[in-house]
């Protein structure tokens, strides 16, 4: 059937800002849903808060609502836009909970608003338990044995019935949230009492675990006409009981017989016709590794996290073919290369991949891995061989390791190893690889992971080879055999006790690269060229050099706290722009959650870890004029200096000028050059210097290590004690990784993003961050315009940008961050000489699109060329605000303060034409519970105390009832405020945590002093309560300054009649 004529009008829901378990793939799924759409000539409303997107640019969809995602905003787009219909599966868990939301109030019947795809009957019977149950029951699918418990009893008892170990998953949560094993009762209470409170329905599944089982995905597709395919299958090489998407995952399943693979593909096709799912689908299987035994474990009615990968595995477009399938059309209607899309791909390679955790980040947090997603990105790896893509995975993730090795096990004993790898953890491979080269028994293993023979059997290959290679040094012939599994130069250089740079010589002497193979969707079936590659050790090369001149970009790799999805974003646009501008645009990454290893996004896509080698060997093949290293985050800048040490030629900022930025003295020299101030600090190797130094200074001061992104294990330290601590235990510290210690000064923090070409400056905007300093810029809430400093500041902050962008030699985008005192000196903090994390947001609310700029400038188009003769334009006279979205919930352990260490995941935008109101839409966007009444529980530090006083007192007079701990409630009742005090957890009191359970604490307002040590205190546990119970928690005083002028605008206050 072709496509529907009596549409005219569609609206897309995307998936918000990012958190994990729903991160950048709902960005890639939407970006290319809006495009097929409009293909197909249809007009596409979208509306997503996510800022740092692709999918949200004003060239995705005709028009674009950056509205918060919740019933009341979307109404209001809906009944404002009249579409004919909306499109649910491609946002997400948001998305689709959104839609049928919009269809229970009667919003969707009351516009006369169709849902397309998959209809909410279907979706109803694939989400809630108990009609998927009866579902499978009617066809005959096998299901887990389970019961639905409302209450802590029926848990208990349902868990009883079953019998134990069970698993607990809460109704209607995202990524597992609030979810667990329990191996007897007291297990289960405790994941029962946090499972109610987190599920909004106050439901938990209780069912049979099947632990150890293994977890195999199918990817499927099905159209109105009842056609069914499978896209592709994968098999988790950990066994179920860790969420998949923290599991290593290769696709397709390797250790599956014939008849495993067809049982279980017959059985997903059945439940999709049963279902009746019209596009794309995820199904998720048990299966008994020791009989023919499986279970369905899950159905996901839409695009997931999953469908990502298998796009990219497969080469076939999951959210393209799904959105048109939407609008009518059949999979033989719709053309990919030139196979329709009712052909199954066929894959001659094996694709993995591997999760990327915040664990470096985050060392308090618990690094165990289980139902509850914690990986905030994965890296995804093509190689002809397990071991080459396992290999060629570990070393994309960019943890420090370039092969399945992590030094710290080599101090393990062979029993603490055995003992470690009974849990799953992050890092539980490069144990088990380091059993197998102890030559441990693989059937022990296999006992305390459960984890496939054959998988353990081939990381058994790759021990082999590393002895071969240790037991013969300078073997060319085995060198090339190791290439072809996978092996880095830099591992074999370590092995032979050589650099990788000198492997890499060898190499070239004997002319020994890869080749590149390219991804075909028909496995060679069909003449097709989808410029889409990767590398390995063979003969025949599939990727045509052509005879344009080509500029390669490097793009950001996996995604992580500090280097999300906006770097993509960059990425995305200096593609375009390269392509515009008549060079061939070629792209290196390997996220497959982005736009930008969308093959259709660049001239040609190589999907290779983001290496040294790997890039030269891309390099050697391609010949391009030029590099771009800018705009791919810390990841790319930090492969400018190996690149050009190799004679590759970067171009926008060049490796000096990147050091003169990035170098704390020759930074230091740039600034007197320029008579620029910046807060006193010095570079330190050893602890005692370091204490001295601070002495000299003056505490409190800001400690870091120098080269960080994200803010990464930086502190601000009060006293000695706090100092030798953290230079203790927090850092490396020696010659080559100096310390920085600064003083720390308290004031506004204000941002920008700016562009150079070497003799001009253009500033589309600056902006005032809500926090002042002491709290990471990228956890702060961010105003453009500024809202309250002077012209004679902007002027200042301008003519120092324009000073050191010139001084420091960039060419492109870097960024500044600057610090404005009480008496309106302005300091910089520092200049990243690289696209940052609020290109996208700036570019969005100023209209200037940055990265493209920037990208004109690289390739030699100056800023005058392009019409910019001011240094900054006229201020919009709306507000923007980008506030940040956390995942606390989903990181046990994790301190939920706010440092100069990053944590948030993600980000959402508000605007309006008052400040106020666009500061409300940006805290409701993230996530936010903005409620005008309940109790207010404060804990407030002393020296806070006068200052939290006028707040507390606006929350008081607004009707607020207020709770405190008994010091801050004393000097609240002294001051005239009726306050109810609480008992000290310290003291062995509950009343604390029972009212944050309880539910009518509304906001816990929480300041510690610098002075007071970290580790398990009272406030620790009160934001721990918090975070577990989705209760607002502020602890910076400027957020609850911003909450109450939101607040304010929007209640009616009480008084008395002659008040």
């Amino acid at each position: 059937m072709p496509k529907r004529t009596d549409l005219k009008k569609i609206l897309v829901i995307g998936s918000g800002p990012i958190v994990i378990g729903q991160a950048a793939e709902f960005d890639y799924a939407g970006t290319q849903a809006c495009l097929a759409l409009k293909e197909e000539g249809y007009e596409v409303v979208l509306c997503n808060s996510n800022p740092a997107t692709i999918m949200t640019d004003t060239t995705v969809a005709d028009k674009v609502y950056m509205e918060p995602l919740n019933l009341e905003y979307l109404a209001k787009v809906i009944r404002y836009e009249r579409p004919d219909a909306i499109v649910p599966g491609i946002g997400g868990q948001t998305g689709l909970n959104l839609a049928m939301q919009l269809e229970k109030k009667g919003v969707l019947r009351e516009c006369n608003v169709e849902l397309l795809g998959t209809s909410s009957r279907s979706i109803e019977r694939a989400e809630d338990r108990e009609l998927f149950k009866e579902l499978c029951e009617e066809i005959g699918e096998p299901v887990l044995p389970s019961i639905i418990a409302e209450s802590m009893e029926a848990g208990l008892d349902a868990a009883e019935k079953i019998g134990y170990p069970v698993v607990l998953r809460p109704a209607f949560t995202l990524g597992g949230t609030g979810g667990g094993f329990a191996d007897n009762a007291e297990e289960c209470a405790e994941i029962l009492r946090g499972a109610l409170e987190l599920s909004p329905v106050h439901q938990v599944l209780v069912e049979k675990s099947i632990k150890g089982y293994k977890e195999i995905e199918y990817e499927v597709m099905r159209d109105a006409n009842d056609t069914a395919i499978t896209i592709c299958n994968m098999e988790n090489i950990d066994p179920v009981g860790i969420h998949t998407g923290d599991s290593i995952v290769v696709c397709p399943s390797q250790t599956l017989t014939n008849k495993e693979y067809h049982m279980l593909r017959d059985s997903a096709l059945k439940i999709i016709r049963a279902l009746k799912i019209e596009g794309g689908c995820n199904v998720q299987f048990a299966l008994d590794p020791l009989s023919f035994n499986y279970y369905l474990i899950e159905v996901n009615p839409r695009v997931s996290r999953s469908s990502a990968l298998a796009s990219k595995a497969s080469g076939y477009p999951i959210a393209r073919v799904s959105a048109k399938i939407s609008v009518g059309m059949h999979l033989d209607e719709i053309m990919l290369a030139n196979t329709p899309a009712s052909f199954e791909p066929a894959l001659d390679y094996v694709v993995s991949k591997m999760p990327r955790f915040p664990f470096d980040k985050f060392s308090s947090a618990n690094n165990k891995l289980s139902t509850q997603m914690k990986a905030t990105g994965e890296v995804m790896s093509i190689g002809r061989t397990i071991e080459e893509s396992l290999l060629k995975a570990a070393r994309s993730l960019e943890i420090g390791i370039n092969h399945l090795y992590m030094k710290k096990f080599d101090s393990f004993s062979e029993e603490e190893l055995l003992s470690y790898i009974a849990d799953g953890t992050d890092d539980r491979i490069c144990a088990v690889t380091e059993l197998l080269r102890r030559n441990t028994d693989m059937g022990l293993i296999y006992d305390r992971t459960k984890i496939d023979m054959l998988f353990l059997e081939k990381i058994k290959n790759i021990v082999r080879m590393e002895r071969k290679l240790a037991g013969n040094k300078g073997d060319t012939e085995l060198l090339y055999q190791a290439k072809k599994m996978g092996f880095s130069d830099d591992f074999i250089g370590r092995l032979w006790g050589m650099t990788g740079k000198d492997i890499y010589n060898i190499r070239c002497e004997k002319n020994m690269f890869p080749v590149y193979k390219m991804i075909d969707s028909c496995a060679s079936e069909f003449e097709s060229y989808i410029p889409y590659f990767y590398s390995t050790y063979e003969e025949e090369n599939e990727s045509v050099v052509s005879d344009k001149k080509k500029i390669i970009v490097l793009g950001s790799g996996p995604i992580r706290i500090g280097q999300g999805v906006e770097f993509d974003y960059s990425t995305v646009h200096a593609v375009t722009t390269i392509k515009k501008s008549g060079f061939e645009a070629i792209i290196i990454n390997n996220n497959p959650e982005t736009v930008s290893t969308d093959y259709t996004c660049s001239d040609k896509l190589y999907f290779e870890p983001l290496c040294t080698e790997d890039v030269m060997n891309i390099i050697h093949l391609e010949k391009p004029i030029g590099v771009i290293a800018s705009l791919g985050g810390q990841t790319a800048i930090n492969l400018s200096d190996s690149l050009h040490d190799r004679g590759v030629k970067i171009i926008g900022t060049d490796c000096d000028a990147i050091d003169r930025a990035e170098n704390r003295d020759l930074f230091e020299k740039v600034l007197k050059e320029l008579n620029i101030p910046q807060p006193r600090g010095q570079a330190v190797t050893k602890i005692e210097d370091g204490v001295k130094a601070a002495a000299e200074i003056g505490y409190p001061v800001l400690v870091r290590p120098s080269f960080v992104l994200g803010g990464r294990a930086m502190q601000i330290v009060a006293d000695e004690n706090q100092l030798r601590r953290y230079l203790r235990t927090a850092v490396e510290i020696d010659e080559d990784k100096p310390v920085l210690v600064d003083k720390y000064i308290s004031g506004k923090e204000v941002e920008v993003d700016a562009i150079c070409d070497g003799t001009d400056v253009f500033v589309p905007g600056i902006m005032e961050l809500v926090e002042r300093t002491g709290i990471h810029s990228g956890d702060s809430i961010s105003v453009y315009p500024t809202f309250s400093i002077s012209e004679k500041t902007k002027e200042t902050i301008l003519d120092y940008t324009k000073k050191l962008g010139l001084g420091i030699g960039i060419v492109g985008l870097y960024n500044i961050q600057f610090i404005v005192d009480k008496d309106e000196n302005v300091f910089i903090i520092e200049v990243n000489p690289r696209s940052s994390r609020t290109v996208p947001f700036l570019s969005k609310a100023t209209g200037y699109s940055l990265a493209d700029i920037a990208t004109l400038v690289i390739l030699g188009k100056s800023l005058k060329e392009q019409g910019f003769d001011r240094i900054y334009p006229a201020e919009k006279k709306r507000w923007y605000v980008k506030a940040p979205a956390f995942s606390f919930s989903k990181l046990r352990g994790l301190d939920a303060y706010l440092s100069p260490e990053m944590k948030s995941t993600g980000e959402a935008i508000g605007y309006d034409d008052r400040l106020t109101r666009a500061l409300y839409k940006a805290l409701k966007a993230s996530g936010m519970n903005v409620t005008n009444y309940g109790t207010v529980l404060a804990t407030i530090a002393d020296k806070d105390k006068e200052e939290a006083l006028p707040l507390i007192r606006r929350f008081y007079n607004m009707g607020f009832n207020i709770q405190a701990t008994e010091g801050t409630a004393k000097f609240l009742k002294e001051n005239g405020i009726r306050t109810h005090a609480v008992k000290k957890i310290s003291d062995g009191s509950r009343e604390i945590p029972d009212a944050i359970r309880q539910g009518y604490v509304t906001y816990v307002i929480n300041t510690r002093d610098i002075s007071s040590p970290d580790g398990i205190t009272d406030g620790h546990e009160i934001r721990r309560c918090a975070v577990e119970n989705n209760v607002t928690m502020f602890t910076s005083l400027d957020t609850v300054e911003v909450l109450l002028s939101v607040l304010e605008e929007t209640t009616l206050g009480i008084s008395t009649i002659d008040a």
